[in-house]
């Protein structure tokens, strides 16, 4: 009996101190954010030794100890291999099986780019063409000979594999016409393609000879030429159901989600300066045919190339149209693909990656995709490499995302080790690409995992913090609304201008601002709130700036006219003296009274600083940092400052000296209310009307005062803290082992561990 006695106690004494340490330890230990949370994403880049048998597993096995990713975003670089292929796509399903034990469920790219062989035996009369423009100088004595040639696109879905090799060349018509200064003289203009002799055509040239010029025929002559390549036609009326498809072959694949990357036509490097190619087939000759009221679109390639003297605006209609059928489609097929996604895998599939290409709104990506990245649906803001800033901060208002996520890739750890800062300032985080380019030694296996070493992985996992407290994007009082039809036409008075150095301008000056594009008063996205502000999704604008309206649609115009009754300054930057289809029009009469013009907008910067004043919003810290792109320079926040998110959320980040963080000793008004911090990396707070702290986020915490609240810590400590929606406090302490203190225990017991990835080593 006695012995059954000492046996109850000793065994209500062990469940008393698992109750204590339970208590005093929190509820769990992982080193990834729970579901609920906004996640840490990674990339994880396919090759042939992905293939071998277990051949995904080592990646896995590393990146789950030592990385704090939640999702891999999962691409492939294998040469002459398909998603259609049976073994490969068994080899997805046990990645994926093996990926999921390991705590990284994969994110898989399933775009039809992966399988354009398999879309050409389905459908070799859908694939995309290229139209070349040649203009030769007729001879008055002998026939004149033309050879166009094809070109080899790639990618960085083809670099490793088929590129998007020409199939076939065709010709397609010839003009004859003499030259004037305004452009081709119409009285001259005539087709002369049966007089033309077809001499040889391949998939490398097509060989015309022209023959001499007669007094009927003009002196000069454009060749139009197309040439077929293995890729899908944009315009293909079952790319669709093959995508679908594609997406169906995996549905009993236990993936997060599926990936499409820069989306949109085949590359092209340069933007097409001279704007003697087209993106043609005669699927989207119907479509533009239709859309047009009846418009031939081999004419008007002409029309759009040389122009036509006293035909100007029908050249800048032209080209309006046929901009506008490239983002509008491309837009389609990736809302179509959002949508196919959550229907084969879940409402909750994630639909990654970004749809920006060139990453600057400029020509090359104009003739990509048609600059549809505010339409090309997604449920996070997502963008790549050099993004610049003001692109990024309004996708995540158009998608009522708390964050962005930027594919972010360099050949040097130390660039990721400062961007990694620079993004969390404005509010957004990295999808870790690996280090590229690579030197030769750094090739294969360690380059993947070098990222994993040092304390890189520690800055994530301190900023990562903020995702349990941001509910909303980073606060941008002003938004710049530029012409999406007028930057795209090369027949305008600005192209190629979207207005990035008015908002790079506003950065530096410490008002972070949106880039948005006219389209998106149009669709009905921006919107005037209950309020009368001018709004995108949460964010509401002190002021709004109209950039370069011209060919802008009436809607345009109908919105600031309803906007002017409200409460959002309005500025206008540019005319606007034709409408979309290039017909005279008095937008400047139209637009409203209380819109203030200027010619030179940098003059801008003071009268927006004044409605900055005048509303009573801080200033956030500028951005002194710098991006280059190609030709482009634009601003980036610094490693160190403070932002604000649309909610009220303070956060305040350093990063400068030590990639893990620096020390943060602040004392700051947050609504008049002082509060004080000291920590490392990471110091966030958010209050309520009341001056209470309704969330708090901060890295190696050691004080902390804002009104009643005052915690004084004997160690720097990891963790954050939110009002549940029960009302009460709960936390997150991440990587501490040890009891938890009663300062912390007097706010909440609801308590959670979250651990910290060990960092890779050899």
């Amino acid at each position: 009996m006695k012995m059954k006695i000492r046996i109850l106690l000793t065994c209500l004494i062990f469940v008393s101190f698992l109750s204590a340490t339970a208590q005093n330890s929190g509820k769990e230990l992982s080193i990834r954010l729970p579901d609920h949370v906004m996640p840490v994403l990674g990339c994880w880049f396919w090759h042939t030794e992905q293939l071998e048998p277990l051949g995904y597993q080592k990646f896995l096995d590393r990146a789950s100890i030592h990385s704090p990713y939640n999702l891999l975003t999962t691409t492939f670089r294998i040469p002459e291999k398909e998603i259609t292929d049976p073994y490969f796509q068994n080899q997805i399903k046990l990645a994926a099986e093996y990926a999921i034990q390991k705590g990284i469920p994969l994110v898989v790219d399933l775009d039809v780019r992966l399988a354009r062989r398999a879309f050409q035996a389905k459908y070799p009369d859908e694939l995309q063409e290229m139209l070349v423009l040649q203009e030769i100088e007729l001879s008055g004595k002998d026939a004149v000979e033309t050879v166009t040639y094809s070109q080899d696109l790639s990618d960085h879905y083809t670099f490793r594999t088929t590129h998007y090799i020409p199939l076939s060349g065709a010709l397609q018509r010839v003009y004859a016409y003499n030259r004037t200064s305004d452009g081709i003289d119409l009285s001259s203009l005539k087709e002369i393609t049966s007089e033309c002799t077809l001499i040889s055509s391949s998939r490398d040239s097509v060989h015309v000879q022209i023959p001499r010029n007669k007094k009927s025929m003009g002196n000069y002559a454009c060749v139009m030429v197309s040439f077929t390549h293995l890729a899908p036609d944009v315009f293909a009326p079952h790319l669709s159901s093959f995508q679908h498809e594609l997406l169906e072959r995996y549905a009993d694949v236990p993936l997060a989600g599926v990936c499409k990357d820069e989306w949109g036509f085949p590359p092209c490097f340069d933007g097409n300066p001279e704007k003697n190619q087209y993106w043609y087939s005669k699927h989207r000759a119907k479509a533009y045919s239709e859309k047009t009221g009846g418009r031939e679109l081999l004419h008007d390639c002409l029309l759009m190339h040389l122009g036509i003297a006293g035909k100007e605006r029908e050249r800048q209609m032209a080209i309006n149209h046929f901009m506008e059928m490239s983002w509008q489609r491309n837009s389609q097929m990736e809302d179509d693909f959002y949508h196919s996604v959550k229907e084969v895998f879940g409402s909750q599939a994630v639909v990654a990656t970004h749809p920006t290409w060139w990453p600057y709104p400029d020509l090359n990506e104009y003739k990509k995709n048609g600059l549809d990245w505010w339409a090309s649906t997604r449920d996070w803001a997502q963008t790549d490499e050099h993004t610049p800033y003001p692109v990024r901060t309004s996708l995540a208002k158009k998608w009522g995302s708390p964050l962005w996520y930027n594919m972010y890739y360099a050949d040097n750890k130390r660039d990721y080790e400062t961007s990694i800062w620079s993004h969390a300032l404005a509010g957004g985080r990295i999808n870790y690409h690996r280090i590229y380019p690579s030197t030769e030694n750094t090739l294969g296996e360690d380059e993947r995992l070098e990222l994993l070493r040092g304390d890189l992985m520690r800055a994530e996992s301190r900023i990562r913090l903020l995702n349990y407290i941001s509910n909303s994007a980073l606060d941008c009082p002003v938004a710049v609304i530029f012409g999406h039809a007028n930057t795209m036409n090369w027949a305008g008075p600005s192209y190629d201008d979207v207005g990035m150095d008015l908002a790079d301008s506003l950065w530096s000056s410490g008002i972070p601002a949106d880039l948005i594009p006219s389209s998106e008063i149009e669709s009905g996205h921006l919107q005037m709130d209950e309020n009368g502000w001018i709004s995108y999704g949460d964010q509401r604008y002190a002021a709004v700036i109209l950039y370069h309206p011209e060919f802008s649609r009436e809607s345009v115009g109908e919105f600031f006219i309803n906007a002017s009754k409200g409460k959002t300054a309005l500025y206008r930057v540019g005319s606007w003296t034709r409408d979309f289809n290039g017909q005279p029009y008095g937008g400047e009469e139209l637009l409203p009274k209380n819109m203030v013009s200027f010619d030179d907008p940098l003059s801008l910067l003071k009268e927006i600083r004044s409605v900055v004043d005048k509303n009573q919003i801080p200033l956030q810290t500028p951005a002194t940092g710098t991006l280059k792109y190609s030709t482009h320079t634009f601003s980036a926040p610094p490693t160190t400052g403070h932002c604000r998110l649309i909610d009220g959320t303070v956060i305040h980040l350093a990063g400068t000296e030590n990639v893990a963080g620096d020390q943060i000793l602040s004392e700051i008004k947050v609504q008049n209310h002082r509060v004080s911090f000291d920590a490392t990396g990471v110091a966030a707070v958010r209050l309520n009307q009341e001056g209470r702290v309704e969330t708090l986020a901060a890295g190696g915490l050691k004080y902390f005062k804002s009104g009643e609240m005052d915690i004084l810590l004997n160690e720097r400590m990891d963790l954050a803290f939110w009002i549940n929606e029960k009302g009460e406090y709960e936390g997150v302490l991440q990587g501490w082992d040890g009891n938890i203190p009663p300062q912390l225990l007097k706010i909440t017991g609801n308590w959670t561990r979250l651990g910290i990835p060990v960092p890779y080593t050899d």
